[in-house]
């Protein structure tokens, strides 16, 4: 196996096909002949990016023998180790020289009939055009219901009404990628990480495929992870130009509970049990120690003080983030003006 080398900056495609594998010996050549046999008709100039993800079962070895069999279109990139779809992913958009990219799974449930649909409404003036599997060949309660579910409340938080955001077969106008860096198992959020510089996204009904070969990946387990996901990208959609907001309110809301459970305390120990109502005319006032009021108050101001604390470190670091990359905290379109004086 040889180390993949960075794409030379005048090397351009029109179009790059990114495929993560992990275990999928039986499927990555019917894969490949299969797009070979919708892309070479097409008359545009493509690359087929394979990224194996430390496969164990020979998949490494037929990617090879691919690569070998058409060098023109096919890259194969291995990683040292099993590190994730969203990794390898991120591994194929990097090594990517098409100005439009087309992810997809290497299980050959997506179809590659579909590329050119997705094309077709790309050429439309979108920027993404994303996959929705509407009838989907998965199973009900473990996979087509929790993704329903999970779709339903990434759209109304995102505010990007797709129907399914864990469709990989999605098309990109390269620029609205630009800067883009995948962590976890963000890879199903790229349309809003898209929206965020300014794309325009639709989507396309696509053909989904029942798997003829190897295991799937994906379990309910995973549903938990995309939740979590989900409330890191509420976070960066919200705050993360300004997380002293986020972690200030919550210290200021802390604080107020604190004085109020200080004024309860006030009350159970010298007003108490004014106004006087016929089940508490005889209870006697409350000491400090006999109520709970003051650990919480002690901890209402501890986790006060602490939030604005890292509220304060937060815009620390955020503020490093962009100056040292010299990023803005804006997307600038075009400037129009007249001509030099």
């Amino acid at each position: 196996m040889t180390t993949p080398q960075a794409p030379e900056a005048g090397e351009r495609m029109d179009l790059s096909v990114l495929v993560p594998v992990f275990n999928e010996v039986d499927n990555v050549t019917p894969l490949f002949e299969e797009l070979d046999a919708v892309l070479r008709p097409s008359g545009r100039r493509y690359e087929l990016i394979f990224v194996d993800d430390g496969s164990t079962d020979g998949t490494a070895a037929r990617l090879e023998a691919i690569q070998a069999r058409d060098p023109e279109h096919v890259r194969v990139a291995f990683l040292w180790r099993n590190c994730g779809q969203t990794a390898a992913i991120s591994a194929a958009l990097d090594l990517a020289r098409g100005d439009v990219l087309v992810p997809m799974d290497g299980d050959r449930q997506n179809d590659p009939a579909d590329i050119p649909k997705l094309l077709a409404t790309l050429d439309e003036g979108f920027d993404v055009v994303s996959g929705w599997r509407k009838d989907r060949q998965d199973a009900l309660f473990s996979r087509k219901i929790p993704s329903r579910i999970a779709n339903k409340i990434v759209a109304r938080l995102s505010g990007i009404p797709l129907h399914d955001y864990g469709c990989t077969l999605k098309a990109y106008r390269r620029r609205v990628l630009a800067g883009v860096r995948l962590y976890g198992e963000m890879h199903r959020f790229i349309p809003i990480f898209a929206a965020w510089q300014g794309a325009r996204v639709t989507e396309r009904v696509v053909n989904h495929r029942a798997r003829t070969a190897g295991q799937t990946k994906y379990g309910l387990a995973r549903t938990f992870n995309v939740v979590l996901d989900l409330i890191l990208i509420r976070f960066l959609q919200k705050y993360s130009q300004r997380p002293i907001h986020f972690y200030g309110r919550f210290g200021l809301w802390s604080f107020a509970g604190g004085i109020l459970c200080v004024a309860a305390m006030v009350y159970f120990k010298y007003v108490f049990p004014w106004p006087a109502l016929l089940w508490s005319a005889d209870l006697p006032n409350k000491t400090f120690v006999e109520t709970p009021l003051p650990s919480l108050a002690v901890m209402l101001f501890l986790a006060g003080c602490l939030s604005i604390l890292l509220g304060i470190q937060s815009e620390l670091v955020m503020r490093t983030y962009y100056e040292s990359q010299d990023k803005t905290t804006y997307l600038l379109r075009e400037v129009k003006q007249g001509p030099p004086a």
